[in-house]
């Protein structure tokens, strides 16, 4: 089923997806951006919301994947999951205005 979910998200791709991820040292956030010449923009305002501890962009290893992803790591002091709600949150606001400008 996740292959499938994989399939259908490069098929019809939204701006973007975010996933938590786990590592042995720490919970990140991933962000995968339809478009990633924004990567280096998204990034620098990313660095700006509260609970943002170092946002980075790096190559995307695996198969099914766009080739860069953002990377977010967050403080101690906030949950992962409150920080990937401001962070959609945030991405969500930020597609719908380019949208609009674009149409």
């Amino acid at each position: 089923m996740a292959l499938f979910v994989n399939f259908l998200n490069l098929i019809i791709m939204l701006p973007y997806r975010t996933e938590i991820r786990n590592s042995p040292r720490e919970q990140t956030l991933k962000i995968y951006l339809k478009d990633i010449s924004l990567d280096q923009e998204l990034k620098n305002i990313l660095e700006t919301i509260a609970g943002v501890r170092l946002v980075e962009v790096q190559e995307s290893i695996g198969r099914n994947r766009v080739e860069e992803n953002v990377t977010v790591f967050r403080k101690e002091d906030i949950s992962i999951n409150v920080l990937k709600e401001k962070v959609d949150t945030f991405l969500d606001k930020y597609f719908k205005k380019v949208n609009n400008e674009l149409s």
